[in-house]
């Protein structure tokens, strides 16, 4: 398979903390490659050294063959970068910004506007209001216009949808598959364990070490034993019961329910009398197939265990 990125132990400490340790991983060409953890476990420090912006401790990084430290001047000519922090100018208008990003790369709007049609067309019309002004959901379309603005053949995207609202997460998710299609290979962190299904191939990433890597379904189906989902009156207090069951092994909130799992993988035939006695009505429980959420839960447990 042609791989567009290859990391071999890329480690990195910051005024002695380790922000990563020994992270390897390759990302196919035309594909969409995601790192998924939580703030804090070394995405972002992982896609400046992918970009060019850090040099790791140690380790070696390469992107289409360039290595990211010898060969950077080259490399970031064909890298677009969208940091987790919009960046670009306030006080310039959405169209000056693009153009100037353009004429940094030595290219004109005109020249790839085709590369940028079906995301840039949803803010053309706010072409002359500041960046500064514009929805959380334009800022990202804009950041995202300029990262593509001269054509590069590797898009980094740090956590491009946080704090954006799910119809405008969904967009983005749709301009990602199609940006795929035109040869385009995407490394994308996210916080949110939903868009990891989205993904070719995943990275659980925390505290600075990668847990699980390969396909979506393939890390979730690597749970080990069975999910219960159960659900009554009142998530708190029914999560606060099911810690306090005595056969409960997890108990996590999961959208409208809670995930539980059991210490013999099946709930004790007295479960139903203890809720009831913790004051829940209409309880009840169903064994329930494993998302990433449980798998990343379970993963982050069995290193903290053994840490």
């Amino acid at each position: 398979m042609n791989h567009a990125v290859e990391a071999y132990g890329i480690s990195k400490s910051f005024v002695g903390t380790r922000a990563l340790s020994d992270i390897s991983f390759v990302a196919p060409a035309s594909s969409v490659t995601g790192f998924i953890g939580p703030d804090g476990s070394g995405k972002t420090t992982l896609f400046r050294i992918a970009a060019t912006l850090l040099i790791p401790d140690s380790g070696t990084m390469s992107v289409f063959g360039s290595d990211t430290v010898r060969d950077y001047k080259k490399l970031r000519t064909i890298t677009g970068y969208m940091p987790g922090r919009f960046s670009l100018y306030h006080d310039l208008t959405v169209e000056e910004n693009l153009n100037f990003y353009a004429t940094v790369f030595g290219t004109t709007v005109k020249k790839n506007y085709h590369l940028i049609k079906e995301i840039y067309i949803h803010i053309e019309p706010f072409a002359n209001r500041p960046a500064g002004k514009l929805s959380g959901g334009m800022k990202q379309k804009l950041a995202l216009s300029c990262a593509l603005i001269h054509k590069p053949s590797l898009l980094i995207l740090d956590e491009p949808t946080t704090g954006v609202d799910a119809v405008s997460r969904k967009e983005f998710w749709d301009m990602l598959q199609n940006l795929r299609e035109k040869e385009i290979t995407i490394l994308v962190s996210t916080p949110y364990m939903d868009e990891a299904m989205k993904c070719d191939s995943v990275s659980l990433v925390q505290s600075g070490r990668i847990l699980a890597t390969g396909t979506p379904e393939a890390v979730r189906r690597g749970f080990a034993g069975k999910v219960w989902h159960a659900s009554a009156g009142g998530k708190y207090n029914l999560l606060l019961a099911l810690r306090k069951y005595p056969e409960t092994l997890t108990a996590e909130p999961f959208g409208g329910s809670v995930h539980v799992t059991f210490r013999n993988d099946m709930p004790g035939t007295d479960i139903d009398r203890f809720m009831e006695a913790e004051g829940l009505s209409g309880f009840s429980v169903s064994e329930a197939e494993p998302a990433i959420e449980d798998r990343f839960l379970q993963l982050m447990r069995k290193r903290s265990a053994s840490d």
